[in-house]
């Protein structure tokens, strides 16, 4: 008999943890709002372009109107080669993407946001140079996903914050 009111007294419980939702309310919530009003600045290189896509993607930023905010965003993307055979060829390479982002007011021009997000991927060398350059490109894109992630979580956190105040 106290096995089928278990699941409801645990989910009970939950209800008094304080958790609640970060995008509650959806598109039409003050965080979804706010992340709209951010404008993604020029980005340099290959990567800058992917990952500055995928930003403007996740932000939802239309470019309708002036923005409250603007996000610039510097790179560091390596290549490390592992794995030393004999011959002196690498047979391993560890891929890193690395970005400083700043969030910028564009009311007041001052950096209301200073933080860094990374992530790196390992590559395997084959003998095929094409498949090579293949699995970094793919780590790169990968990569990116990963930084633009992170990157859209800490701004909604931040949006979080100034809205609570």
């Amino acid at each position: 008999m106290m096995r089928r009111y278990l699941p409801i007294l645990l989910l009970a419980g939950l209800t008094g943890c304080g958790l609640q939702p970060l995008y509650g309310g959806g598109a039409h919530s003050p965080i979804a709002a706010t992340l709209r009003s951010v404008k993604v600045g020029p980005i340099a290189g290959q990567s800058g372009w992917l990952i500055r896509n995928k930003l403007v993607d996740r932000l939802g930023e239309t470019g309708d109107g002036p923005a409250d905010y603007r996000l610039d965003v510097t790179l560091d993307d390596n290549i490390t080669s592992f794995g030393i055979r004999g011959d002196r060829a690498a047979t391993y390479e560890r891929r890193t993407l690395r970005a400083r982002y700043q969030l910028v007011s564009a009311a007041t021009g001052t950096v209301v946001l200073d933080a860094t997000a990374g992530s790196d991927a390992g590559i395997d060398i084959v003998s095929s140079e094409y498949a090579t350059v293949a699995a970094e490109q793919t780590a790169l894109e990968n990569l990116s996903d990963t930084v633009a992630d992170q990157i859209v979580a800490r701004l909604a956190l931040y949006a979080r914050a100034q809205g609570k105040k």
